[in-house]
């Protein structure tokens, strides 16, 4: 029975009716489940209907099933499938581990593996789509995974054969049995789990990076001013992240979510638009600030008598801080210039200032004057195009477009004749 129903499962698969062949090989499964050749063959079909992680899983079992049999093809096989799904799941350290293991055990024939040993390759090799710090170059598995093998289906259970349609003849009507799928776990360890955020002048996108979170027990909160996300972890604690407040409001009725394989991405849409966040999370507000509104206009001036903006970290006698592409976050230029004009690190002894004792004028005379000709042109081009409001020494990045102006906070940039 479970061999009829394979070779109609490996027929469908051949004609790319992938729904067919997953609820087939899921059939017999149910009848044979230690069958490592049906489990690699829905890891296909599951592939090629874009489901990876149900694609994984059937590899990772496949590969401990294989392993148990000592069939060094089955192995090899296995192991190019994991490596596959892996790959399609942005899990490119684990992918390169697997197509490792692949080639070892497949017929030195096989060209497959080379070519997404190669593809991996390239992937690997190109920092600015996978940074040296990404966790997607990690290995996070071993060769052989800890999962669970699924058992039997009771011998009361029916099973259902797919007869072939005749042209005089109704076809039956099919009830596919329930997939036996392992259980997902979380495989990322807590002190791993990272996150990063980047925005628009509409959303704030926060991205959290963890491997095999179950959907149904993803807990995810958004709020006008707050995010809470929380998951089960594999040793029966709970992961929690909560932001609260955020740096200003959100609409979380147009805000969204997504749970993928490798991480969990909040779309967050700003109530104000345009306006430009320099942080993720704002400051808890004080007993004065509660109750009152928060009006922003993009040319209104500030009221200095007012409490502070519940939004803002609070002012400090920190000089202002420039528009800057350092990942260090912006730097107080006049602290630099006045620390680099005095000589030999004494303070307020014989300042060698500009000729006009700007000190500031001095250091950036100083930078321009020491650096290599990229650097340049990046200091030319940044603070010319964007009116005196940029300066960056980052060729990489400022020669890749405009660089726009960027006022200061309170401010708004009009041309000369507006």
């Amino acid at each position: 029975m479970a061999a009829k129903l394979a070779s109609q499962a490996s027929e469908a698969l051949n004609k790319t009716d992938y729904s067919t062949a997953i609820s087939l090989y899921t059939q017999a499964l149910a009848i044979l489940p230690t069958a490592v050749d049906y489990y690699i063959k829905r890891s296909t079909a599951y592939q090629r209907s874009a489901k990876y992680q149900e694609a994984l899983n059937d590899a990772e079992i496949a590969v401990v099933l294989a392993h148990q049999r000592g069939k060094r093809e089955l192995i090899g096989q296995a192991q190019l499938r994991r490596g596959i799904s892996s790959y399609l799941l942005e899990q490119y350290g684990d992918a390169a581990f697997c197509f490792s293991l692949g080639k070892k055990f497949l017929d030195p024939k096989e060209k497959s593996v080379d070519m997404w040993i190669s593809k991996v390759d390239l992937v690997l090799k190109d920092k600015e789509k996978v940074p040296e710090d990404d966790f997607r170059r990690e290995v996070t598995i071993k060769e052989i995974p800890d999962v669970s093998i699924p058992t039997a289906a009771p011998t009361t259970t029916p099973q259902v054969v797919v007869q072939e349609k005749k042209q005089e003849e109704k076809q039956e009507d099919i009830k596919p049995a329930t997939p036996v799928l392992p259980p997902q776990a979380v495989v990322t360890p807590r002190d791993k789990i990272r996150h990063e955020w980047y925005q628009t002048n509409t959303h704030v996108v926060f991205t959290l990076y963890v491997k095999g979170v179950p959907k149904e027990s993803v807990s995810i909160e958004i709020e006008d001013q707050a995010i809470s996300i929380s998951f089960p972890l594999p040793n029966s604690s709970d992961f929690q992240y909560n932001l609260d407040p955020l740096f200003a409001p959100i609409d979380p009725t147009t805000s969204t979510s997504t749970i993928l394989g490798t991480k969990i991405e909040l779309k967050l849409t700003k109530k104000i638009s345009g306006e430009k966040w320099k942080a993720l999370e704002g400051v808890p507000p004080t007993p004065l600030d509660k109750g009152k509104a928060r009006e922003l206009t993009s040319a209104s001036t500030p009221d200095v008598s007012t409490a502070p903006d519940v939004h803002t970290h609070p002012l400090s006698n920190t000089g202002p801080a420039y528009p800057t592409s350092s990942r260090t976050g912006p730097k107080n230029w006049d602290k630099v210039a006045d620390e680099l004009a005095k000589p030999d690190g004494v303070a307020g002894e014989g300042v060698d200032q500009d000729e006009e004792g700007d000190p500031v004028n001095f250091f950036f005379k100083k930078l321009y004057k020491d650096a290599d000709p990229d650097t340049k042109r990046a200091m030319m081009k940044s603070y010319i195009e964007s009116n005196g409001t940029a300066l960056s020494t980052n060729w990489a990045e400022v020669g890749k477009g405009t660089v726009e102006t960027s006022p200061p906070e309170g401010l708004v940039a009009k041309k000369w004749n507006e």
